[in-house]
């Protein structure tokens, strides 16, 4: 944004521990998220915080992937990770894994276990989860929590060896069961899952859990400023319980607020119940939140990076409404979007005074909201047209300002044309407009002294080129699909995707590339989809050119 804003409270911590030389004045911080789906917009939140204060105190970011559940991560989602963080336009200092650290993380547990800081217990896991009490009341200790050092070492070793099946046996921190913080009550530390890792593959059968994983990775790559969502605020005791009883570098967490967007899921699970059930196409299906299926819809980089900019870094949830997601790529596709003439749902026009078969040549600009104009390109003119079917009415009421018998309208970068008839086939479906040019009001030279209000946009018979074009709408119908009553998938908008098999476009954008945005004039701005070819052009719906949902 162009405005000045203030610190956000995390940059005036930074600024103080800059200012005080903590650390050394050194500022790394760590984007780690676990591969178990796709990144959504809330991740690109996170992002851009955690690189973007690091660039602007001229420190570093890590990428770490919190790989510590085998049964859930795929080197898909890793490798979709690091494609939507290099997209957004970060680079990161270090790429690491939790499981780099599991032979490090497995030695931090034995000295807790020598410390008399950690036992084995054999509990079920109802078990467990009764013996650590209510909110109100204390945990009670079990047999378990009072074996020898020596026992809980050979038992963890056990553990290790896959001595034991899943389940049997897990490793707790013995801490306080009568903590009012119920995470401080004897959480689990390791657990054991006889499962292929996509890195380690069969090394290990007992994975730290993530709780114990995650700030011990922190302090292993000294993160000064290890930057979390509010949810982890009650988890921040034990992180910090478990540094200082290993004597660690000390990370310091911070808790910001997430990102919660109308009309849309933040949950990993959630999505993942969408693309597994079928309904949406994939996870980057252009409806979903996820920065694959934003990209794929034509949301550009800079569009998503202002949007994280205007929500800012708070303290409180909240809820954004997407139209500013909206507005930003508005914005952003405003000024770089070529211009391109599309008729989506089209009736034939034709000049009955303009010679059969000859073709002119007209010219518009790419882009008049550019800086530099961004130039202009040609297209054919004739005596058959293609114009939108809205664009024409039998009986036109007053302030109509298209096309009716008796009225005019200019076609865009071309000819004013006066209505005289129409033709319709047996249904009664009009399939025909019948106008007359007048010759001396070509745009750029007219001289007829005639001034319409309407300009509509059209594209030439015998020269347009074909494409389906798919209309994509929120995917929920209402504003908070997780807060309301019954099966979130209830809530699905049935019209969030409409597919036109058949438009006619202007020659031009059949050059179309993917990955650049198009202004479809008067329709919206639109970009070619990942799975177009060149016999087959396929165009999604980014936005439309105004919020529709304001008068909904």
């Amino acid at each position: 944004m162009s405005e000045e804003r203030s610190l956000n409270f995390l940059e005036e911590i930074v600024e103080e521990d800059i200012a005080s030389g903590k650390n050394g004045g050194r500022v790394l911080t760590r984007f780690p998220p676990e591969p178990n789906g796709y990144l959504h917009i809330g991740h690109a939140k996170s992002i851009c915080l955690n690189f973007g204060l690091a660039k602007k105190y001229n420190g570093a970011t890590n990428l770490r992937f919190d790989d510590t559940n085998p049964t859930k991560e795929e080197t898909e989602y890793v490798d979709s990770i690091k494609a939507d963080v290099k997209w957004l336009g970060f680079e990161w200092a270090n790429e690491f894994y939790a499981s780099d650290y599991f032979h490090i993380i497995y030695n931090f547990a034995v000295t807790l276990i020598k410390s008399g800081l950690a036992y084995v217990d054999d509990s079920s896991p109802e078990e467990i989860a009764s013996q650590k009490g209510t909110p109100t009341e204390a945990g009670t200790p079990n047999q378990y929590r009072s074996r020898s050092i020596e026992e809980n070492l050979l038992l963890f070793e056990e553990m290790k060896a896959g001595k034991y099946a899943d389940g049997a046996k897990v490793l707790r921190a013995k801490i306080d069961l009568a903590s009012p913080n119920m995470h401080m009550r004897d959480p689990i530390m390791y657990r054991i899952k006889h499962a292929h890792h996509h890195r380690t593959g069969n090394e290990w059968c007992i994975y730290p859990m993530y709780d114990f994983a995650h700030g011990e990775s922190d302090a292993i790559e000294e993160i000064t400023h290890s930057i979390c969502t509010l949810e982890f605020i009650p988890h921040r005791p034990l992180y910090d319980w478990f540094i200082e009883q290993l004597d660690l570098f000390p990370s310091k967490q911070y808790e910001f607020a997430r990102l919660n967007m109308t009309y849309t899921v933040m949950s990993k699970r959630k999505l993942l119940q969408l693309v597994t059930e079928g309904h949406v196409e994939d996870w980057d299906d252009p409806r979903m939140p996820t920065i694959s299926g934003l990209r794929r819809r034509g949301y550009t980089p800079a569009s998503i990076r202002e949007f994280c900019e205007r929500i800012g870094v708070a303290k409180r949830e909240n809820m954004i409404d997407v139209s500013l997601l909206e507005f930003c790529i508005r914005e952003d596709l405003n000024k770089s979007a070529w211009r391109r003439m599309a008729v989506l749902d089209p009736i034939k026009l034709v000049l009955t005074n303009y010679p059969e078969g000859q073709t002119e040549t007209m010219h518009g600009e790419n882009n008049p909201e550019a800086e530099d104009g961004d130039g202009s390109r040609e297209f054919p003119f004739s005596n058959e047209l293609w114009i939108e079917r809205e664009d024409f009415m039998e009986e036109p009421p007053k302030k109509f300002f298209r096309l009716g018998v008796g009225l005019m309208v200019r076609l865009k970068n071309a000819y004013i044309v006066k209505c005289e008839s129409f033709v319709k086939d047996a249904d009664g479906n009009v399939t025909e407009v019948h106008c007359v040019y007048l010759p001396e009001s070509k745009s750029g030279n007219d001289t007829s002294g005639i001034n319409v209000k309407g300009t509509i946009h059209w594209v030439s018979v015998p020269h347009a080129k074909t494409a389906e074009v798919r209309l994509y709408d929120r995917l929920f119908q209402v504003e908070d699909p997780s807060n309301e009553d019954g099966d979130f998938k209830e809530y699905l908008n049935p019209n969030s995707l409409q597919i036109i098999k058949t438009a006619y476009i202007e020659p031009e954008l059949a050059k179309a590339e993917i990955g650049v945005g198009y202004q479809f004039m008067r329709k919206g701005y639109f970009t070619l989809d990942k799975h177009s070819t060149p016999d087959k052009l396929v165009f999604n719906r980014t936005v439309t050119l105004k919020d529709g949902w304001v008068k909904k």
